[in-house]
């Protein structure tokens, strides 16, 4: 029994002495980070610049590579049947974890395929309206919808997608009831709410930033827990419905079992680039995204905590996409 014991743990330090070894080594060739959406949206054109000062900081190259399509479970998919070695990554948003409760059956498991690495980055969805629409404010577009139920409509980018679930949860917290439009896109869906066929609309700052500044749009409010510097005078939706909150997240995954140390090697990577002040300033500020930072530990406890929350959300509405 004693031998049997003294190999056992000669093995275990064999293991230990073998993932240290990697870890110091790591990495020793090019990093591929699967894309979960296709080239030139917001997820590609963060990761791309990430990827870019990645490459520099870990001494090899980062090849992007976009996979994108079936609300990301292809990409999704791809990663999760990966070797865990810390070579392939998925660079994904929300979508890849809320899918489980939107899908019976998924060609992935969303809590167990992966391991959350970084977050990346935040975008923040603004409550715009047309020119022509008679609310002015949150509570305005409230005592409205209270008025005439299920009569207001709002665009989304599709059945469950983020502007979609965040008008969702503004009905479910306020206790108003309005009808989607559902688009194939946020540029489709921002040219009908500006053309005034669709009054309303959650979309990111980087759409409408520029409508608004231009008076094509105005906007009702932010849906970010405080105020944006850039926007002052733009209040929060929280500010009429308390404890309201939401956003666009993207963030970095690594096949289950890939070995905790690479995870930390990564993670360390990723946040002296998301948390330095030059690529605030020269990317993510005028591109309207935050940083997304924190410890693999901290990262993990977000990425459940959306999960909750949107979960819920897509159960009170009894949404389904099979």
């Amino acid at each position: 029994m004693k031998a049997i014991c003294a190999i056992l743990a000669a093995v275990g330090a064999l293991q230990a002495f073998l993932v240290a070894a990697q870890a110091e080594t790591y990495p020793s060739r090019p990093i591929t980070i699967i894309v979960a959406y296709p080239a030139g949206g917001s997820a590609d054109v963060l990761v791309r610049a990430i990827g870019q000062r990645l490459s520099a900081a870990l001494h090899q190259p980062v090849i992007i590579e976009n996979k994108g399509g079936a609300s990301t479970q292809i990409g999704a998919q791809y990663v999760a049947k990966s070797a865990a070695d810390g070579y392939t990554l998925l660079a994904t948003d929300g979508t890849t974890f809320s899918n489980q409760y939107l899908y019976h059956k998924l060609p992935y498991d969303p809590d167990r395929d992966f391991v959350p690495v970084s977050g990346l980055g935040v975008l923040h969805q603004a409550l715009v309206a047309n020119p022509s629409f008679p609310a002015q404010t949150v509570a305005d577009l409230i005592a409205l919808a209270k008025a005439r139920p299920n009569v207001l409509n709002y665009a989304t980018v599709g059945v469950g997608s983020s502007s979609h679930l965040t008008m969702q949860m503004l009905e479910d917290m306020s206790g108003i009831a309005l009808t989607p439009v559902h688009y194939k896109g946020g540029a489709p869906a921002l040219i009908d709410v500006l053309a005034g066929r669709v009054p309303l609309v959650f979309l990111s700052l980087t759409l409408t930033a520029q409508p608004l500044q231009t008076g094509q749009l105005k906007a009702l409010a932010i849906a970010s827990h405080e105020r944006l510097a850039r926007f002052p005078k733009l209040p929060t939706v929280a500010e009429t419905v308390h404890g309201f909150e939401a956003a666009v997240w993207f963030g970095l995954f690594a096949p289950r079992a890939t070995p905790p140390a690479l995870v930390t090697r990564l993670n360390g990577a990723v946040q002296s680039i998301v948390a330095d002040p030059s690529f605030d300033r020269d990317f993510l500020e005028p591109n309207f995204y935050a940083p997304l930072t924190g410890s693999p530990e901290e990262f993990v406890g977000f990425v459940r905590t959306e999960e909750a929350r949107w979960g819920k959300v897509i159960a009170n509405a009894k949404l389904s996409l099979d």
